[in-house]
């Protein structure tokens, strides 16, 4: 008798458990949704209206600086504009027409990894509390000083200088507006289940004590780039999951008040040049992108970026730190 009270006790708890799952994925969904589906509209009618070509055509004597063919410009735009998926497409219509090296497409790829998606992420950071104006032109500059880096490595030094590879072509897509409209409904259930699913593991993870130890494995690397431990959690979603697919829990804990707004600043500042490890990073190997840049790279450039970025911030008096670079509604 008292086993099966504990175990309808159990079972109350799950299923009240659970329905508190739903109820914050679906919030937290909701106030992603109210981000991604106005500017993704947005995007596809500058798209439309050829705003994104008339941008690559702008980018083509950027791209020579850095040792890639001007009409490597159009590919970049449009990962900016829209997305890595909309450039992988019009890279590899492209790429053809290039006798581009393992060298070229690995800057190119990781110009594309640090600047991409701006209309939706930038506006997801400057939700969170960041001014989208210093973001996105944070984003431009980083990349195009790390393809910078790179491309002068690996000429300097021979290296990748065969022909590059791709490993994988993708499709034609529909551009019609019933196409895009099938593929959005599609990426947004996507970011629901993912959602759900990521609440429900970070909670698991909080009880049986991993968040604790990523905290204490983390705590020196943030503590060396002058954030705290608090700032574990959104580092954590940011790295593996991207701004797009996190931005909803990244949003709900920069406005917990568990953060201060350095920790905010700092943390969003890092996952907006490096997010994404492992979904992003796999699509730039198949069209042939190295991992010496695409990953190593980045994440070093990164943590030297974010480590600079400190000292110069923690010199700034705080009237300026907040009046350029944190919104006033900010809610820390």
């Amino acid at each position: 008798m008292e086993n099966l009270s504990i175990t309808n006790k159990f079972t109350r708890q799950l299923a009240a458990s659970s329905r508190q799952l739903l109820r914050d994925a679906i919030k937290t969904s909701y106030d992603l949704f109210k981000i991604i589906v106005p500017l993704s509209i947005i995007t596809k009618l500058l798209t439309d209206w050829g705003v994104t070509d008339y941008l690559g055509l702008a980018l083509g004597p950027v791209m020579e600086l850095v040792g890639l063919p001007g009409s490597m410009g159009l590919v970049w735009a449009t990962a900016m504009v829209t997305n890595i998926y909309g450039a992988i497409i019009v890279f590899a219509a492209l790429a053809p027409t290039e006798s581009l090296t393992a060298a070229q497409v690995t800057v190119l790829a990781t110009m594309l990894l640090v600047a991409h998606g701006l209309p939706v992420e930038v506006r997801i950071t400057q939700v969170a509390g960041l001014r989208p104006w210093f973001i996105a032109l944070f984003r431009v500059i980083c990349a195009l000083v790390l393809g910078g880096l790179l491309n002068q490595i690996y000429s300097r030094g021979d290296f990748l200088q065969a022909p590059h590879q791709a490993l994988w072509n993708p499709p034609p897509q529909d551009s019609s507006w019933w196409g895009w409209t099938q593929t959005e409904v599609k990426n947004l259930l996507m970011i629901f289940l993912i959602i759900l699913g990521l609440l429900a593991i970070m909670r698991l993870l909080e009880w049986i004590g991993v968040i604790t130890l990523l905290k204490k494995l983390l705590g020196p690397v943030l503590a060396m780039l002058g954030m705290s431990q608090a700032a574990t959690p959104t580092t954590i979603i940011g790295m593996t999951l991207g701004l797009s697919f996190g931005g909803g829990l990244i949003i709900q804990e920069a406005r917990s008040g568990r953060l201060s707004k350095q920790d905010v600043f700092f943390s969003l500042a890092l996952l907006s040049i490096c997010h994404s490890f492992i979904e992003d990073t796999l699509l730039m190997m198949v069209v042939g992108g190295h991992l010496s840049g695409i990953l190593w790279g980045r994440v070093l450039f990164s943590l030297l970026v974010i480590f600079l970025l400190v000292k110069i911030v923690q010199r700034l008096p705080e009237p300026t730190f907040s009046r350029f670079l944190i919104r006033k509604s900010w809610a820390g």
